[in-house]
């Protein structure tokens, strides 16, 4: 069968139309002719007003998707130096509370994306941001960190992030999967620099230091982002009058199900991430700078993992690429992780790059599908609905690894990490399902 043949679209809730009688014609996939609007969508024919927005979202997600995913690594730091007293679990909380209101924080950064644009959204946002950065410099307390980092940080990163993802969809349509993958770069670029950074610049400088000079990088990444970013359609009549917190999304069995899946791959994504550094150096006799290593392995091929299955994404489809690629990075904990990560660095090191290139494609392909069910107009909306309920996993990821990791021991963590993600890919094999009408087709671009 010809896969661009069997290429299916799918149309919000709210483009729902009413029937010659008044009711309402229920939603459903169709085959459609050719679609007027895609030609409208610069990114797609490689116009430089595109390019240059999309640089901006690659600036606006490196401080701040970036310090989210190498967050473990100061956690490492403060383990042994300012929170030393404290456990990893509660250690964790902090950076959970600061992932997790990054993440759920969209529900409203999201809506007002919808209703107003970018600029207002970004501008703010990048100031709080920057603030806490060169506040956290200075943090010596728990609570310092848990007010820094966690409220301050996560409520401004929630905005940047939100907002950098968003504008994608503005600019870009059949190339969406590879756009998106090349945005979310930055934040694995981000991801790759922040450890390395610390881990050069906190022996020779010390803690505030070190963390001013990421201020002063996260600087100019947003100055310039500030200038790029910019919103292509205006605002439309539905955002302004939806609600918030959209319940009524969660009626569709797609919906449902795919952020009952992103709540489980937050799980695995986020407490990977941030228990990666303990477990090589409390359950191992790794050195001591084996955890900032793993990070940026881990982030650095991230980068391909972001950008190949994003390109392949736009022919063969964002859900079926997607679900590929949760199937292979199972694989890889089941088969490398889980019998040699404790024995062999060699073995550690070549997962640890594995499952970077994986998640790194589930970081870029999970807005894009969320965007396959929103449209362009209603993007931050769903999107920020979504992630309100799936970031709640981030919240308690982080100490939970950290107590199975202290308490029961490294393989229970990858065991946990196994079923959490085989859990994750029923889950969106059940949304894909419901795209496709409750029927299970292979050959279908979706």
């Amino acid at each position: 069968m010809d896969l661009e043949a069997s290429r299916v679209s799918f149309t919000p809730r709210e483009a729902e139309e009413k029937d010659t009688q008044g009711h309402n014609v229920a939603e459903v996939p169709t085959v459609p002719g050719p679609d007027p609007d895609e030609t409208t969508y610069p990114g797609d024919r490689g116009e430089a007003g595109a390019c240059i927005v999309l640089a901006g979202s690659f600036l606006t997600l490196f401080p701040s998707f970036g310090l989210m995913v190498s967050i473990g690594t100061l956690q490492e730091y403060w383990q042994t130096h300012q929170l030393a007293g404290y456990s990893s679990r509660d250690i964790g909380w902090v950076s959970g509370i600061f992932v997790y209101i990054a993440l759920a924080g969209g529900i409203l950064a999201g809506p007002l994306f919808d209703r107003h644009g970018p600029r207002l959204i970004m501008l703010v946002s990048s100031v709080a941001y920057l603030v806490m950065v060169f506040v956290l410099a200075e943090c010596k307390e728990y609570w310092h960190f848990m007010l820094c980092l966690g409220l301050l940080g996560g409520s401004a990163a929630a905005a940047l992030t939100t907002t950098g993802l968003a504008v994608v969809s503005h600019w870009f349509k059949t190339k969406k999967g590879l756009a998106s993958g090349v945005a979310m770069v930055g934040n694995s670029v981000g991801g790759t620099l922040i450890p390395l950074v610390l881990r050069h610049c906190l022996p020779r400088y010390g803690y505030a230091w070190s963390v001013r000079i990421l201020g002063f990088v996260f600087l100019a990444c947003l100055v310039v982002a500030n200038m790029l970013v910019r919103s292509r359609f205006p605002p439309s009549p539905d955002a302004k009058k939806a609600n918030i917190f959209s319940l009524e999304l969660f009626g569709r069995g797609d919906f449902t199900f795919l952020t009952l899946s992103v709540f489980a791959i937050e799980v695995v994504l986020f407490g990977a991430l941030g228990i990666l550094p303990t477990y090589a150096s409390v359950s191992t006799d790794y050195p001591p700078s084996t955890g900032f290593y793993l990070i940026a392995v881990m982030n650095g091929v991230s980068c391909f993992g972001r950008i190949l299955p994003g390109f392949v994404s736009d022919y063969i489809g964002r859900f079926n690429t997607l679900l590929i690629m949760m199937v292979a990075t199972l694989i890889f904990i089941l088969v490398i992780w889980l019998p040699f990560g404790t024995t062999s660095l060699g073995a550690l090191y070549t997962f640890t790059a594995l499952f970077g290139f994986g998640t790194g494609s589930w970081m870029a392909m999970v807005p894009a599908t969320i965007a396959t069910l929103s449209g362009p107009h209603h993007f931050g909306r769903y999107f920020g609905t979504s992630y309100f309920v799936a970031s709640l996993a981030t919240l308690i990821c982080i100490p939970i690894s950290g107590e199975l990791v202290e308490s029961i021991g490294a393989q229970a963590l990858v065991g946990f990490y196994s079923a959490v993600l085989f859990l994750a890919i029923l889950l969106f094999a059940a949304s894909r399902w419901f795209l496709l009408e409750r029927r299970w087709k292979w050959i279908v671009v979706v």
